[in-house]
């Protein structure tokens, strides 16, 4: 089951339905079935939060994810910080619909195994992330 939480901000609009559908989806490219996920969309103030409290990181990001995932099943919390998301939309002039779903995949993403903290694998997440948002971009253009 995916669902939605929020702190301090309001959920983004966008199809839900769809977005699980989506979600599943590229899961499965991955040989992965989706369990329980969280989103928690939230401010600065909370991610800031998160990131000191639980990786002893003191700085503000965009996302952080727990993962859970058990044999081919992912499972996890992801933390969304919207402050984040907006800021990245400015610097790198994307449109504020995409950074979510970006950060959205990028999430299960993670969940499903790749990683980007060492060289290449930003790159590969990236190409990853880029792929699934033309999913989803297919997704939408059918009836």
């Amino acid at each position: 089951m995916i669902s939605y939480h929020k702190e301090n901000v309001a959920i983004p609009p966008f199809p839900r339905r769809t977005v699980n559908k989506w979600i599943r989806q590229v899961a499965a490219t991955y040989g992965k079935k989706v369990g329980e996920v969280a989103y928690i969309f939230c401010d600065d103030a909370k991610i800031l939060e998160v990131n000191r409290e639980y990786l002893k990181h003191d700085y503000y990001t965009d996302i952080i994810t727990f993962d859970y995932t058990q044999g081919d099943t992912i499972a996890g919390d992801i933390f969304i910080s919207l402050d984040t998301v907006k800021s990245n939309c400015k610097k790198f002039g994307t449109d504020y619909g995409e950074e979510v779903h970006r950060v959205v995949i990028h999430g299960i993403l993670h969940l499903c195994g790749l990683k980007d903290k060492k060289p290449g694998e930003r790159e590969q997440m990236e190409k990853a992330e880029n792929k699934a948002l033309c999913m989803l971009s297919d997704m939408a253009d059918r009836p």
